[in-house]
């Protein structure tokens, strides 16, 4: 009996020099956007500052904040996992630093949402 035909080996994606120095560039400045975020996400504090003659939910402004100063860091994490198993995959990752960037500002909004409804009247 004979064997039939071995099917070729499919040949490895080639390594694309600017998307790695790219990402890694992203990377570099998601990090530091990451740090700029969660830096403003201490501010979101403030939120408590008219709380003398309204009543606040502490609760609420408290976990706002900590929100807008966490979720940036996760958010990079989560970035830096994905875009790095997409270059060992030698798949195109430029992009997801981009997104990864747009969800870390988004973070602070969502903090700030959070403790604004801590606020009324706000």
């Amino acid at each position: 009996m004979t064997q039939p035909p071995a099917l070729p080996s499919p040949a490895k994606r080639p390594l694309r020099t600017w998307d790695l120095v790219l990402t890694i560039i992203l990377l570099v400045l998601a990090g530091v956007l990451a740090a700029i975020m969660s830096f403003f996400g201490f501010f979101l504090a403030m939120a408590s500052d008219p709380c003398g003659v309204r009543d606040c939910s502490f609760d609420l402004i408290t976990t706002g904040m900590f929100v807008a100063v966490g979720l940036p860091w996760l958010f990079l994490i989560i970035t830096a996992v994905v875009a790095i198993v997409l270059l060992v995959k030698r798949r195109l990752a430029f992009w997801v630093p981009l997104v990864g960037g747009v969800l870390i500002i988004a973070s602070w909004f969502i903090g700030a949402f959070i403790a604004a409804a801590g606020v009324p009247g706000s």
